[in-house]
């Protein structure tokens, strides 16, 4: 049994302290998300941006869910 595996397929259920950090994680990268939206001409970069700003958000909360 692999236990790096177990840990990231299983589910997280939220521990003490945990939804308060989600969400300040969230919180500034909502405001980077409205930056790039407010200076970022439409364009495919833009939508990149947009995505990798989600995805670093959900590995950012990944990590402490899976590590606290």
């Amino acid at each position: 049994m692999n236990a790096t595996i177990e840990n990231n397929y299983r589910y997280h259920s939220p521990q003490p302290g945990q939804p308060e950090k989600y969400e300040a994680i969230r919180s500034k990268a909502k405001e980077l998300a409205y930056l790039i939206d407010e200076m970022a001409p439409n364009s495919r970069e833009k939508s990149l941006a947009s995505t990798k700003l989600e995805e670093a958000v959900m590995w950012a909360n990944a990590s402490i869910a899976r590590n606290t």
